[in-house]
């Protein structure tokens, strides 16, 4: 009677844990990472779309993202997307690829970064907390 709610509880908790792991991999570290920019939206014939639906991204060096766009007239429009986000990105298009250096971080970008997880782990918890409350009100009006 009880077990369907905690399982039901236990993958909504799962979920939420998965969805922090997300987040956390979309914040930049010293290292290149594709999560740091596959998320980005790029206008695609009108249509935001994210970018790891555009193109395949790779590291191929430890501070290098090198993107390569399927259709390669958007490759304008998707350097510019990567400019216009929050990373502070600098890429370099050559015609067939472009090239994002990560550049290393400073110690204010750092700290904006701690406040960012932060803020982060305190949703998850929060969307934890949310989960058992209510699983736990369901239990107790049975």
């Amino acid at each position: 009677m009880i077990d369907p709610i905690l399982r039901e509880a236990e993958s909504k908790m799962g979920k939420s844990v998965d969805h922090f792991g997300g987040e956390l991999a979309t914040i930049r570290t010293g290292r290149a990472n594709p999560a740091l920019i596959d998320r980005i939206m790029v206008p695609y014939y009108g249509t935001p779309t994210p970018l790891n639906q555009l193109a395949q991204i790779s590291a191929p060096e430890p501070r290098l993202l090198v993107v390569q766009v399927y259709d390669k007239s958007q490759i304008g429009a998707v350097e510019k997307a990567l400019r216009a986000g929050e990373q502070g990105l600098n890429p370099a298009n050559d015609g067939q690829v472009i090239r994002v250096p990560i550049p290393p971080l400073t110690e204010e970008r750092r700290r904006e970064y701690v406040k960012l997880v932060r803020q982060k782990a305190e949703e998850a918890r929060v969307a934890i907390r949310n989960v058992r409350r209510d699983e736990l009100h369901r239990i107790e009006h049975m």
